[in-house]
């Protein structure tokens, strides 16, 4: 799609190969042709302020935090290396408001560090508020990738709580591992006939509208997009109370306590019970999802560049 707009990519490395040194040589040869160079990973961030050393171009260099917790904190000797990776960069930017906090805690307050929200084609996700008064039978979607970062297996025993009229489907990809992984916990919950694995999909705006519980339970996000199209669709959105989610879902959507797949189901089980209920937190949730429409985040990325370009 982005090729179709004139935008050429470059692949570089596999995905298995991304954290192979060797891909500072092959970033190198980029730096001159581009005024701004923008990474999000890892891998990226470290490896492009090398790749600037190996070469006389001097592009202004911009990363993206995503998540609100790194594992790599809790690695001490690994600190100086990550200030000295942020130092080389223009500006630093947040997806959420924890996401900063957590960042400054971690390498000091920074006046590059700044905060754009993440966003989402809104009119692609928004739904007429579901109604489901006199409604038997419930389905509940969870959209994620099979990752460790996404605590599937709370939800899964979340559905040991309710009755067999509900239903539970999961949208998102990852590596067969991990996917094993997850079939293996519907065994051992005997859910093989409630849960579903719709795989990766390009009709979650249609999937969603189809759903009357949308979910995500994760142990820690950054600001998840999927979160945002789970409030826009119209139906109550649940997550888990961690960093990430706790300020998008907080006072809009409906909050369970981390690992805890019983006040998980006691959430979906009084909202399904009380339709008016319902239709208020859908609502709330659309109302809050409405702020973190794509145009802006476009304009405040627009409005970064020209800073550091002016600069």
């Amino acid at each position: 799609m982005i090729q179709e707009r004139g935008i050429q990519v470059f692949a570089l490395a596999s995905t298995n190969d991304v954290y192979n040194p060797r891909n500072i040589f092959k970033i190198r040869p980029y730096l001159a042709q581009y005024d701004i160079i923008h990474t999000h990973n890892t891998a990226c961030q470290l490896f492009v302020p090398m790749a600037m050393r190996l070469c006389s171009a001097r592009p202004v260099l911009v990363t993206t935090e995503h998540n609100a917790v790194n594992r790599r904190r809790k690695k001490s000797w690994l600190k100086p290396i990550d200030r000295w990776m942020y130092n080389q960069y223009a500006a630093v930017v947040c997806i959420a408001d924890q996401t900063r906090q957590n960042l400054e805690a971690y390498i000091g307050e920074q006046d590059k560090i700044h905060t754009i929200y993440n966003g989402i084609d809104l009119e692609r996700f928004i739904r007429p508020i579901n109604d489901i008064t006199g409604k038997k039978d419930f389905m509940i979607t969870m959209v994620s990738t099979y990752r460790v970062q996404k605590d599937h297996e709370t939800l899964m025993r979340a559905m040991t709580h309710l009755p067999e009229n509900f239903q539970l489907q999961f949208v998102g990809g990852g590596e067969k591992v991990d996917e094993d992984r997850l079939r293996s916990y519907c065994h051992r919950y005997e859910l093989d006939n409630r849960v579903s694995f719709l795989g990766v999909r390009s009709d979650v705006p249609d999937i969603l509208e189809k759903s009357d519980f949308v979910v995500l339970s994760s142990h820690w996000e950054g600001l998840s997009l999927s979160s945002i199209e789970g409030m826009a669709s119209g139906r109550p959105f649940i997550a888990s109370d961690v960093d990430g989610l706790r300020e998008i879902v907080g006072g809009a959507g409906e909050l369970f306590q981390h690992e805890n797949d019983g006040q998980l189901a006691q959430i979906i089980m009084r909202l399904s019970e009380h339709p008016d209920e319902y239709q208020i937190v859908a609502t709330r949730c659309q109302r809050k999802a409405r702020q973190y429409d794509i145009a802006f985040m476009a304009q405040n990325y627009l409005n970064l560049y020209k800073s550091l370009i002016g600069s």
